[in-house]
């Protein structure tokens, strides 16, 4: 019995590493096809979008497959096989008759393309399900339902309803639905800078990261904390998903912050609003910037542009939050450096790791915003000197310093790295192109029913036409719609349904309402019941859900408030970084500081003076936020000034001045 046991045991760890290497080499022939259409484009993009599919969903049923296998889930493996096979063979299908079923059959379809077009939806909903639980399985399968049986449903929300075969049209056989334009951004656009990603993994970019927030953290009072904030915000805004950066991230740095003597539940916090925060940082936002300056005809520059001064007021606002939890607790926030790393870096190896990195980084932003290339050009290009510069510039160091035989060991071994790096992109992509094409579906049968159309009527109707009702009742649909989805397939929807009743309906600029829905939508995150991100941490942390969610909001509170202060100073979200756009920028962080201050400096003035501070400051930090008046903003501030350096006078028992009014 033990010998068949063995046997047994040693055809599973065979077969588990032949999938590794088919993964692996799946995974680099489709970065082959990638970036051979974005240099040579001899295909429509409609028809790559459709190659694309049947790729990524190569790799992933490989990768899930061989997880499966070797969680011992066989069952998991055999279902996951034909769905993934079925989608695969459908691109092939579609591919090869591209002209037949998207130019000479639009509008209807063959018999057996129809019943491909159904194992597609089973398919799509399975992998859906698969990889986001029951709530987006209920989400695609509902629109679905409510496509075809909204004769059934009485008021605004009632269509005509959909026959069955007109479904299959609208999210397979036409070409469009599963195959749309967000599948196909996805492919032209997403795709190529979720290999730049990859590549930066490979090449040990995050490890220099840690290793610079880690050296940092020796000149700064809350070191622990903010080397978390720095990586999952640097990792998280191209990583996509803020649920899967809590989890790469936080496996680091919660036990770090735990271990130097902080809460679990303050350690948990802080790394669930690093993880959401880093989804809106430019240039890549969670990917998102690409479909925003698609759906408003813009260059990609111009989105990034537009969304510095939010990003750095978040940032901003979260550091001083974070600041502060960290001095209220009983921890010595320092880092060994040797607890992470054998030892330091050699001048030369900062030299060789800073030319490497940074000079692809410097490629990006100069095809992307002075030379105004385009952002699949560009985003080829950055990968093609990331890959050139990663192998050759440690090779050339090693030449100069070690004899030939290190030089060629040198060599191969950042070949790997470079073949770990497309691994990697490809593994971090698949999910998020399989939601996305999920959510292209969704926003076909939207388009088709008249959704956004009504969910406008609706807003008007609720909100009476007060702006400010408005934007909250939009913000809740946002949070609602971007539970547990990666940023961009959240942004996507709210950008179909909400954006366009801001825009004609409330006269609210194109720009603004994009930026507001998007900020809303990552508020998912962290807000509970549901708060993903917190789930994730909170787990890692072994902390209590709601003790985490609560100092989450504490942190983030301004993250809250930038949505509703977006469309009463639209100024600070601008194609044009000028004096005004830098002004309402520093008044709104006034504001945030205010309402930081507030929430999260541990006071010591005694537990009802504390609290009326605490509530104070955070409706004084509100108003600054919100209200459009600069001197009212100013005068606001200048309260919080007074109360600030109140405070500290009485800290030192000293009187405070005109009162007498000592600690």
């Amino acid at each position: 019995m033990s010998s068949q046991t063995a046997q047994r045991s040693g055809l599973v760890s065979r077969a588990l590493g032949a999938l590794d290497v088919t993964v692996t080499v799946a995974a680099v022939a489709f970065w082959a096809i990638v970036l051979y259409w974005a240099y040579s484009q001899q295909i429509s993009r409609v028809q790559y979008g459709v190659i694309f599919v049947g790729a990524i969903l190569t790799v992933y049923a490989l990768d899930q497959t061989r997880q499966a296998i070797e969680a011992g889930d066989t069952v998991d493996a055999f279902v996951l096989l034909p769905a993934s096979i079925v989608l695969i063979s459908a691109s092939v299908y579609f591919a090869s008759n591209f002209t037949q079923v998207y130019v000479i059959q639009q509008g209807y379809a063959l018999e057996h393309e129809y019943m491909i077009a159904r194992l597609i939806i089973l398919s799509i909903l399975y992998l859906t399900w698969r990889e986001f639980g029951n709530l987006f399985l209920g989400l695609i399968g509902g629109v679905m339902i409510y496509g075809m049986f909204g004769d059934a449903i009485e008021g605004i929300l009632g269509h005509g309803g959909m026959v069955e075969l007109t479904l299959l049209q609208t999210l397979v056989t036409d070409l469009y639905g599963f195959y749309g334009s967000l599948t196909q951004l996805t492919a032209a656009w997403i795709a190529p800078f979720l290999l730049y990603a990859g590549l930066l993994f490979g090449y040990g970019a995050f490890d220099l990261i840690l290793r610079l927030a880690i050296q940092s953290a020796k000149y700064i009072e809350s070191g622990v904390a903010q080397t978390a904030v720095l990586s999952s915000a640097v990792i998280g805004s191209i990583n996509g998903s803020y649920t899967a950066n809590a989890a790469m991230t936080g496996a680091f740095t919660i036990p770090t912050m735990k271990e130097s003597g902080m809460p679990a539940h303050n350690a948990a916090a802080i790394e669930s609003v690093a993880s959401t925060s880093g989804q809106v940082l430019p240039p890549v936002m969670g990917a998102s910037a690409f479909v925003m300056a698609s759906y408003l005809q813009v260059p990609y520059i111009q989105i990034v542009i537009a969304g510095l001064i939010p990003a750095a007021v978040l940032v901003a606002s979260i550091a001083i939050a974070v600041h502060y939890t960290a001095i209220s607790d009983a921890s010595d926030q320092e880092m060994e450096f040797s607890e992470f790393f054998d030892e330091a870096l050699t001048t030369r190896e900062k030299w060789v790791e800073g030319v490497r990195l940074g000079v692809p980084f410097l490629v990006l932003i100069y095809l992307l915003g002075i030379a105004q290339y385009t952002v699949m050009t560009s985003a080829l290009y950055t990968i093609v000197a990331s890959v050139v510069l990663g192998v050759s510039i440690p090779t050339v160091s090693q030449l100069l310093t070690s004899e030939g035989q290190s030089m060629s060991a040198e060599f191969v071994d950042q070949l790997r790295n470079t073949v770990a790096g497309f691994r990697r992109g490809a593994i971090i992509l698949a999910p998020i192109a399989i939601i996305l094409i999920a959510i292209n579906g969704v926003i076909s049968i939207f388009q088709v029913t008249g959704v956004p159309n009504k969910i406008a009527l609706m807003m008007i109707e609720l909100s009476g036409g007060v702006l400010l009702f408005a934007v909250l009742l939009g913000m809740a649909v946002a949070i609602l719609m971007g539970i547990g989805m990666p940023t961009v397939a959240a942004y996507v929807i709210v950008a179909i349904l909400i954006a366009p009743t801001f825009i004609a309906d409330f006269g609210i600029p194109p720009i603004t309402s994009h930026y507001t829905v998007f900020y809303a939508a990552i508020l998912a995150g962290i807000t509970p019941p549901v708060a993903t991100a917190v789930v994730v941490t909170s787990g890692i942390a072994e902390a209590n859900f709601w003790r985490v969610s609560g100092a989450a909001i504490k942190i983030a509170a301004p993250l809250f408030i930038l949505p509703v202060t977006f469309v009463y100073n639209p100024a600070i979200v601008s194609f044009d970084l000028g004096m005004p756009t830098v002004v309402a920028g520093l008044l709104v962080l006034a504001g945030a500081v205010t309402m930081i201050y507030g929430l999260n400096y541990p006071f010591k003035t005694g537990f009802v003076r504390t609290l009326l501070l605490r509530a104070g400051l955070t409706v004084l930090g509100l108003v600054v936020m919100v209200h459009p008046n600069q001197l009212l903003k100013l005068a606001g501030f200048g309260v919080f000034a007074l109360v600030f350096f109140g405070e500290k006078v009485m800290m030192k028992g000293m009187a405070l001045p005109f009162t007498g009014v000592g600690q």
